[in-house]
């Protein structure tokens, strides 16, 4: 018999109890930058202990694919499941499923195709707390964000073998992780049928050739690449396709722009008149080679690097201002890894001169999209993806 949650909280060898209860521990070894290591992972910069919301320094975005034990963490409720993958089931139904199944890991493993596909995952509230003025949430700075290569199977093939009605409107997802309190509302989520039965929309059981590690997922979790993490479900227990819009909070209340205020894909059966939910990544980019503020040896090979990324249409210039964007110079591409992957750039530095440098960075998707000079401010932090500015120093 399935069991569904092993509540961390209440277990005494369980992962998270480790890390709440082993705080003064991890205070004593933590690094001068205040670095912290969840098990199974290197130290990440703490935002909450619970729930466990931790990002990924700066340093360890310096990759093409981002390592597992380096993965940012985010946790909306504090009861993590520890999941005994063999006893893990996958409960497959709602009043629009003609066939309702269940799938263990190995069924979902040996019963369907394979795909393997590289994505940037990104939470929606990134560079949150860059607002000013400042807003409410997690105030994430540059790190809640990684690419991977996401291993699993196309959730339409799952969700076909269930099969699909007609009526069918949303497919709705909901994982393991569970409140404390009884009044806090579970964490599920919900897409249009249509992203659903995308090609792209994975059920993932492994990152970057690995199983998926504990804070990313584990054993299972959905993979939505090019909408924000927000409809990443984790640890994936329960789908049911129904023929309404899902009201719960998560969706209705929860992750919701002011409708009109963003471009992105559009979530008819969830929108009103004020508010719409969050769904694309919009073009971004990320110089990840320096920091504001940093010094250059004059005279000294240099270079910028980073990452420029979007919702799926892929990256077609990054472009560097060197004279407080009066006029922009094409950085160079490196290698594509597919249009949900993020992409690198370089440009070279002149350090022949002491003095100070702004530059600008700013990435154009190919489906026209520009990242914009300015943010929007959002009652909640979303979308920041402005164009970056540095001051360096050559000394």
């Amino acid at each position: 018999m399935l069991t569904r949650r092993q509540v961390i909280a209440g277990s005494a060898g369980s992962l998270l109890a480790a890390a709440v209860d082993a705080v003064p521990a991890l205070a004593a070894a933590e690094s001068d930058s205040g670095l912290i290591a969840l098990p199974g992972k290197k130290p990440l910069i703490k935002r909450s202990f619970r729930p466990p919301n931790f990002e990924t320094p700066l340093a360890d975005l310096r990759q093409p694919f981002t390592a597992n034990e380096a993965f940012f963490v985010r946790y909306h409720l504090a009861s993590i499941p520890e999941i005994d993958a063999r006893a893990w089931r996958l409960r497959i139904g709602g009043a629009s499923a003609q066939r309702p199944l269940e799938l263990s890991l190995a069924q979902l493993r040996n019963d369907f195709e394979h795909v393997s596909l590289a994505a940037v995952n990104q939470c929606s509230g990134n560079k949150r707390g860059l607002f000013t003025p400042r807003v409410p949430g997690v105030q994430w700075q540059n790190g809640a964000i990684g690419n991977a290569t996401w291993t699993g199977v196309r959730l339409r093939d799952v969700l076909r073998k269930a099969g699909v009605r007609d009526n069918a409107v949303e497919v709705v997802f909901d994982g393991a992780d569970s409140p404390l309190l009884e009044a806090t509302p579970d964490f599920a989520k919900s897409l249009p049928v249509e992203r659903a039965l995308d090609e792209n929309t994975l059920i993932a059981f492994e990152m970057n050739g690995s199983p998926l590690p504990h804070w990313n997922g584990a054993p299972a979790r959905l993979v939505v690449p090019g909408w924000t993490a927000t409809y990443w479900v984790k640890h994936l227990t329960q789908i049911r396709i129904e023929p309404q819009a899902f009201d719960g909070f998560w969706m209705q209340a929860a992750y919701r722009i002011p409708t009109g205020m963003f471009p992105g894909a559009r979530f008819a059966s969830q929108e009103n008149r004020e508010t719409t939910p969050i769904t694309e990544i919009l073009v971004s980019s990320l110089v990840t080679s320096h920091e504001s503020g940093a010094r250059l040896p004059r005279g000294q090979p240099a270079a910028l690097e980073g990452w420029a990324w979007d919702g799926g249409s892929g990256i077609a210039t990054v472009e560097i201002s060197r004279d407080g964007g009066n006029s922009w110079q094409a950085a160079t591409l490196t290698d594509d890894h597919g249009r949900f992957a993020w992409r690198g750039f370089r440009a070279p530095l002149d350090t022949s001169r002491p003095g100070s440098m702004e530059l600008r960075v700013r990435a154009a998707a190919r489906n026209g999209a520009r990242q914009p000079a300015q943010l929007t401010p959002n009652p909640s932090g979303y979308h920041h993806n402005a164009i970056q500015t540095l001051l360096l120093e050559v000394t």
